[in-house]
């Protein structure tokens, strides 16, 4: 007999060994079914929309999404390896303080999220209720909406393991459904694969970096800031390699399969919104089929109030985790309000995107470079619950990153349209521009103060590889080396929370440990 779902009680501290028991075929359903969404068949549409063909737009959102999830996938590499949400792990190249800004952005993002998907479902589900004969005005959508925040909301209080029971068990079902649907629609469409509205080059090359700021690579770039906080509890003895397929396929596959066939249902002129979409192609059909598509969003919403409440704790915030969801959960409802005063689904996606990922590119090149080009993929875990101030090369290169983030980003939103995008056709390279400025920026400033650091420590690699201090320490032997097998587990006092480290892959930093780029002489974490 299975056992039941516990609560799941965990803050931000680093997660034992002992509650790190998911697998990589988990995290896959956790991230498949956070994105079998409508609001993916919009994205999708917006291709055809912006006037390219429907082959064009199936290109770019088959190849851009091939960097936005494998970006995506490393990401999550970073949860794994240590335990640690997403927003504490900023505090590596930013400082505790210094991480405040990106935690209390992502938490104020993470809510107006909940309202953006629920306005979704309930645009469906008003749908559904319209077709069955059942009208209530205004007073029918918002105690939907009630009934809709009231099922995320418990699923985010209960937690990871409630999350994880739940896409288990309904995303296998789902994806049977998104079989179905999607023959029937593709049977029914009449579909126009070269026709384009876009004519010049000009303006097939501004469509396409619009497209793929929105669903190509910059949608595995909008997932960054959740990534760790649910891979940080797969099991410790899971392969780097199977965390980084299992989460980059869990937003590649669902992504650009409701991607193509909003393009497709575009093609054939059902238009961008999502219940035209649906309804237009499945007729009563829809029904059923909405029904079971309505947990995408759902989906969604979960992991956007879990990882609100991460945020919250990360910036300060000293209460329990549940606690923070339902301030969060409340907070959203309200944000659901504004959004559905909207007049459009596609142009309030549209900015809202936009808006994120002004800070998310800048934001994650530098926690890639912090972690995987200057740290080498290790990282002293305990110092980054240490008191400390602010890293002001991190904080001086994720400024200018938004800078060229804006500078280069084109949206609805007219004070949101940056001169470089203004000059160059309206195209929108703002993931680009941002990512490159603030990585290449913290790379050469962080560098260069290591370079001029008095005293560093340093190390040599003995005959047999291992890593031997010049302090006089004794050898240490990276993975694959030569320790015992037998070696008992090992455990840090040092450390504040006592994590118990494998003898293969267990991270000390020496040093004071504050500073981004201190070097490790510890053995690798590279995996076999």
């Amino acid at each position: 007999m299975e056992e039941p779902v516990r609560f799941d009680e965990h803050g931000i501290e680093p997660i034992p060994a002992s509650a790190r028991d998911s697998t990589p075929w988990q995290q896959f359903w956790i991230w498949c079914g956070a994105n079998i969404a409508p609001i993916n068949w919009v994205l999708g549409a917006l291709g055809v929309t912006l006037g390219l063909s429907l082959v064009e737009t199936l290109v770019v959102v088959t190849l851009g999404n091939l960097v936005g999830c494998a970006v995506f996938g490393l990401f999550n590499v970073i949860g794994h390896r240590t335990g640690v949400n997403q927003m504490v792990l900023g505090r590596g190249p930013f400082g505790r303080r210094g991480a405040l800004v990106p935690g209390l952005v992502q938490g104020l993002l993470t809510m107006g999220w909940v309202g953006v998907n629920t306005w979704v479902v309930l645009d469906l589900v008003i749908e559904i209720l319209a077709q069955a004969g059942v009208h209530g005005g205004a007073g029918l959508r918002y105690l939907v909406a009630a009934l809709i925040m009231a099922a995320q909301l418990v699923l985010a209080l209960y937690g990871f393991y409630a999350i994880r029971t739940f896409e288990k068990y309904t995303v296998p079902a789902t994806v049977l459904v998104m079989v179905v649907m999607t023959g029937l629609a593709l049977g029914q469409a009449d579909l126009h694969w070269t026709t384009a509205t876009a004519t010049t080059a000009g303006d097939k090359f501004t469509a396409v970096t619009q497209l793929l700021t929105a669903i190509g690579i910059g949608w595995g770039i909008s997932w960054l800031p959740y990534s760790a906080d649910y891979s940080r509890f797969v099991r410790p003895q899971a392969s780097d390699r199977s965390v980084f397929w299992s989460t980059a396929l869990g937003m590649y596959v669902p992504t650009v399969w409701l991607a193509a066939l909003g393009a497709c249902l575009a093609s054939a002129g059902d238009g961008g919104d999502p219940s035209s979409l649906v309804t237009g192609a499945f007729g009563v059909m829809a029904v059923p089929v909405l029904l079971l598509i309505m947990h995408g969003p759902v989906a969604t919403n979960i992991l956007n109030l879990y990882s609100c409440s991460l945020a919250a704790l990360s910036v300060g915030i000293r209460i329990a985790r549940w606690k923070v969801t339902l301030v969060a959960g409340t907070v959203a409802s309200l944000v659901l309000v504004v959004f559905l005063r909207a007049d459009s689904f596609a142009q309030a996606f549209d900015h809202w995107m936009a808006s994120i990922l002004v800070w998310i590119s800048p934001w994650a090149a530098i926690v890639l470079v912090d972690f995987f080009v200057l740290r080498r993929g290790r990282i002293d875990v305990a110092a980054l619950y240490k008191d400390g101030g602010a890293n002001v090369r991190a904080l001086a290169a994720l400024g200018l990153g938004l800078l060229a983030a804006w500078a280069w980003q084109f949206g609805t939103v007219p004070a949101l349209q940056g001169p470089v995008a203004r000059a160059l056709g309206h195209t929108d390279f703002s993931w680009l521009s941002g990512g490159l400025v603030a990585g290449g920026l913290y790379y050469v400033l962080a560098r260069r103060a290591h370079q001029k650091a008095p005293g560093r420590p340093r190390s040599r690699r003995s005959p047999d590889g291992s890593v031997r201090p010049l302090h006089g320490e004794p050898p240490r032997h990276r993975a694959g080396g030569s320790p015992r097998a037998d070696a008992p587990e090992r455990t840090h006092p040092q450390r504040t929370n006592h994590v118990p480290c494998a003898p293969d892959w267990c991270m000390v930093a020496p040093g004071t440990g504050n500073d981004p780029v201190d070097p490790l002489v510890e053995i690798s974490l590279a995996r076999p």
